[in-house]
């Protein structure tokens, strides 16, 4: 939960949003395409907000099957149905003084809505089989990867649902929309994935790899850059990520260099060494500057003129959310803590696998 990068305006907005959405009991519909972080910021809400020392309970309305999906929701009564020989309680209690956390809120059907309707009216419900009417504590966060308003037209939502569930709404922008984020999440996927592989020596990403990161189009969002990273870590065989390792040398990238003016290439060129050194020495200006054997003036200076301060910044300190406190566990150590913690941590280092960045 602590592990949500990025420096683009897109997901600052984001960011923002998630630190006034927590102050409130009110429930939140957080909605993007799939694999844009829903679930994450779900979490993130929910440790920022009076309800942290309370359960987190996510269900995914599209994984279960419909038969038992009211069942898991608002638990049973023994004798219910057949096989219920005991009573059983659903998600909902489950999560009390904590958030329950609806994934594809959008899959739930006409009988289940209502209830979740009345629930978030009223704060009550009855379990399946059950004639007791119960109260619970629970606050709700649903996500959906679909248009909502689509389903109301055509009457497979309801209106008065998705305005009480939508009282505050928080849209997570796609992949292709937060510019050099790519890059600083590509390589944080890199350092957690050598943490696991400690053999490997890989340090960081070639220029071709760069510009195929920049500019595929994510379709599967932060996702997808995850699992192609973790592939690139597996099938590489030098100490730099290539394109061929990311699986995107069938891409038609930069189809106009022919045409480019010397002044447009000189600056590509700069910008991605820019980029890889700033990653690799996870924004220490004294070692970028060293090795590109510039001197500190001139490299703030490109750094100015190229638009990477931002980029620079969230190397140095990728939060943009400030962290919640936590209990010690006692364990606490140097080599236990995150990559997001440590000081300057090199990619050799070992480091512990931060949560899942989405």
């Amino acid at each position: 939960m602590d592990d949500m990068v990025g420096a683009s305006p897109a997901i600052c907005g984001v960011f923002e949003k998630i630190s006034k959405v927590a102050a409130t009991e009110m429930p939140v519909l957080l909605t993007g395409e799939t694999g844009t972080g829903k679930e994450l910021t779900a979490q993130a809400i929910h440790a920022r907000s009076v309800r942290k020392q309370g359960p987190f309970v996510p269900i995914n309305c599209a994984a279960i099957p419909e038969t038992l999906l009211e069942s898991e929701l608002f638990g049973h009564e023994r004798g219910a149905f057949t096989g219920a020989v005991q009573q059983k309680k659903g998600k909902l209690e489950a999560a009390a003084g904590g958030t329950l956390f609806l994934d594809e809120v959008g899959d739930l059907l006409p009988s289940l809505q209502v209830k979740l309707l009345r629930f978030l009216q009223e704060g009550t419900f009855e379990r399946v089989g059950g004639q007791e009417t119960l109260h619970v504590d629970t606050r709700v966060i649903a996500a959906t990867n679909v248009e909502l308003k689509a389903a109301i037209d055509q009457n497979r939502f309801r209106e008065d649902l998705y305005y009480r569930l939508g009282v505050l709404h928080i849209h997570l922008p796609p992949l292709r929309d937060r510019g050099e984020d790519v890059l600083l999440m590509a390589m944080v996927f890199l350092q957690q994935a050598l943490a696991a592989m400690t053999h490997k020596t890989i340090r960081g990403f070639s220029i071709q790899a760069i510009d195929a990161l920049r500019t595929h189009s994510w379709p599967g969002n932060v996702r997808e850059l995850s699992n192609r990273v973790r592939r690139a870590v597996v099938m590489s065989e030098g100490e730099e990520i290539t394109r061929q390792d990311l699986d995107l040398v069938g891409e038609d990238i930069h189809a106009a260099d022919s045409l480019d003016s010397l002044r447009a290439a000189h600056q590509r060129i700069e910008t991605e060494l820019l980029v890889k050194a700033l990653t690799f020495h996870r924004g220490n200006m004294s070692r970028v500057a060293r090795d590109l054997k510039v001197s500190r003036s001139t490299l703030y200076r490109k750094l100015k003129q190229y638009e990477l301060e931002k980029f620079t910044l969230s190397l140095a300190q990728p939060m943009a959310i400030p962290k919640t406190t936590r209990k010690s566990n006692g364990d606490a150590s140097p080599s236990k803590r995150s990559p997001m913690m440590a000081e300057e941590p090199s990619i050799e280092t070992s480091l512990q696998p931060a949560a899942q960045i989405l």
